[in-house]
């Protein structure tokens, strides 16, 4: 079925392919593997004509291998964006996008960081700390490619700043990163959970005005054991 693009996985030799049916189809004659990194000469090569993507599933997330595609498909495309990225005025559209994203990464870090000053809402003795904590969090939790809640535009950006800031507080004020969860369905979904509360019960001493002395404050240790990660 050449013919058709389509989405496959990994089969079980170089040139064989596996359907959402699990259906094994062996790759047509003259079609070559175009490793993925090049989002530009993907995309070209897919809108030449059919192309089987390979994608592989680990856990819930999706990775490229790759795309089949004729292979003068492939190397027509190459050569077209080899040209057009020779050209001056490409490097100038480069740099200016660069400079866009930058501006762009610079407003929502900004955004970001007050959203979560938001959710924190401290009491005014608190005040100090809480934007610490808020630069501390946006810090980690919003660079390009971190992987993190912060960066997925799915969820509003309120309950974005809610949940970095538990999971920062998940690993900087309780003991997740060396618990041995034992390997049970559900487990440590549940031990999150818990850790969650606690941490929401945390939060809320510091939204009452609640008097916490620095050496003993689990924000301030926080603060501290992010710091010398750094």
């Amino acid at each position: 079925m050449p013919e058709q693009s389509r989405d496959v996985a990994p089969g079980p030799e170089l040139r064989v392919v596996r359907t959402a049916s699990g259906e094994l189809l062996e790759v047509p004659e003259g079609w070559e593997l175009l490793p993925p990194g090049d989002a530009g000469l993907t995309r070209r090569v897919k809108k030449a004509g059919p192309s089987w993507t390979v994608k592989q599933r680990r856990g819930r997330k999706s990775f490229s291998r790759g795309v089949w595609a004729p292979r003068e498909h492939i190397e027509v495309a190459r050569r077209e964006l080899e040209a057009e990225r020779a050209k001056p005025e490409y490097g100038r559209r480069l740099e200016a996008g660069r400079k866009r994203r930058a501006r762009e990464q610079v407003r929502y870090a900004d955004a970001f960081e007050a959203a979560i000053l938001s959710y924190l809402n401290f009491a005014p003795r608190h005040a100090e700390l809480a934007q610490r904590l808020a630069a501390a969090i946006a810090e980690h939790a919003v660079p390009v490619g971190s992987g993190t809640v912060a960066r997925t535009k799915r969820i509003p950006i309120e309950n974005r700043a809610e949940a970095a800031t538990i999971a920062w507080l998940r690993h900087q004020t309780t003991g997740y990163d060396s618990l041995k969860i034992p390997r049970v369905k559900g487990m440590r979904r549940e031990v999150r959970r818990l850790l969650a509360q606690r941490s929401r019960e945390l939060l809320d001493r510091y939204r009452r005005g609640q008097a916490v002395a620095a050496d003993q404050c689990p924000l301030e240790r926080g603060l501290a054991a992010a710091s010398d990660l750094l």
